[in-house]
């Protein structure tokens, strides 16, 4: 099985040991993995802002270093659900059509295309999961809170195994922690209130750490947490996960 790994670019520049993570989960997990080397943004800020017939060259670029792959993972909701949307190309439509429906996050990919339905990794600390909007509502990778309808959680599952890790169940599980992209500049003072919510939910569990599937995410509530001088961490699921012994 070849594995084309889609690193977003923030994840490049700020947070590359999320990028070595996975990389080194999937190998553990006997993928033949390979990371294109001329990958850069799949163009999610500029569609998200209203811009996406600017975003042309990135979908050319992507195309150019994902096709011919079995899967793409992408330790991304958001980046994910980008490239299913909005990756098209005029003249290479066919190939654009083949990478929309082999792109997965890396969660998904592991409990849909592996069947591995649980790791046996170590992580002693008390831990609460954040649950990023785009992977959620938009790659159904758990139930909403607010459908009646049977819990399930592809993140979650894959935790429950990890020695010593204590998942605590919050009382907001699926609330936005208000990044949102752009939104988190152009609404600044929304965004960091929605941030603090999410945090205090997680303070009032008494949580080590915050997990979650998008370093985007992660990122915004580590700056408030920083900013507030807390001893709580934030950490890629892929980094818990990745503690997995070959």
């Amino acid at each position: 099985m070849k594995i084309g790994l889609f690193i977003p670019c923030y994840v490049d520049q700020f947070y590359p040991k999320v990028g070595i993570a996975t990389y080194e989960l999937l190998q553990k997990l006997g993928c033949d993995v390979e990371f294109p080397m001329g990958q850069t943004c799949c163009g999610q800020p500029m569609a998200n802002s209203g811009y996406a017939h600017l975003t042309k060259g990135c979908d050319a670029n992507f195309i150019a270093n994902f096709s011919g792959f079995d899967y793409i993972v992408c330790p991304s909701g958001s980046c994910v659900l980008h490239v299913k949307d909005h990756l098209h190309d005029e003249k290479q439509e066919e190939k654009a059509t083949a990478i929309r429906n082999t792109v997965y996050e890396l969660t998904e990919f592991i409990t849909d295309v592996l069947k591995i339905d649980h790791i046996d990794g170590k992580f002693p600390f008390k831990v609460g999961m954040h649950v990023s909007c785009h992977g959620q509502r938009g790659l159904k990778l758990s139930q909403m809170s607010e459908l009646n309808a049977p819990f399930f959680s592809k993140p979650e599952q894959l935790l429950h195994n990890i020695e010593g890790l204590d998942l605590v169940a919050l009382t907001r599980k699926d609330e936005c922690c208000g990044f949102g992209g752009t939104f988190c500049v152009t609404e600044e003072a929304v965004s960091v209130k929605m941030g603090q919510d999410r945090i205090k939910d997680h303070e009032s569990h008494d949580v080590d750490y915050i997990t979650g599937g998008d370093m985007s995410c992660l990122m915004h509530l580590d700056g408030i947490l920083k900013r507030q001088k807390s001893r709580i961490k934030t950490i890629h699921i892929a980094e818990i996960l990745n503690s997995l012994e070959n």
